[in-house]
């Protein structure tokens, strides 16, 4: 019988310190605002990492800089999100907008203002 134990150590990075692909969301997606708070989580194999915006966006990034997770209380703008997604989105829960969004390998997972979540 074997056991693994895994500790994920969060180390604050520099935003330069990001990877080119997450930079490059971040300046494309939000370019006025500044990064408060960035770290690096050492996984097993790859790092991940987070960001955390001046207007409160907290954004999540695999080790490439593909987006893994957004989260705003304001809201995730739509066009982040697939448009099937958006459009079954706009006719079940018109009231409704997106406060997260995650990408997995094999779902995407959103919550909405209205505590609904959907995979």
């Amino acid at each position: 019988m074997f056991a693994a134990i895994a500790k994920a150590d969060d180390k604050p990075i520099s935003a330069d310190q990001l990877p080119d692909a997450a930079k490059t969301f971040i300046k494309a997606n939000y370019p006025t605002e500044n990064i408060l708070y960035a770290s690096k989580e050492d996984g097993l194999i790859y790092p991940d990492y987070e960001v955390t915006l001046a207007n409160g966006v907290h954004v999540e990034f695999y080790s490439d800089g593909a987006l893994k997770s957004i989260e705003s209380r304001e809201g995730v703008p739509a066009d982040l999100i697939p448009v099937q997604i958006v459009e079954f989105v706009k006719v079940r829960y018109p009231d409704a907008y997106f406060v997260q969004y995650e990408v997995d390998k094999r779902h995407f997972e959103v919550k909405l203002s209205n505590r609904l979540e959907l995979k």
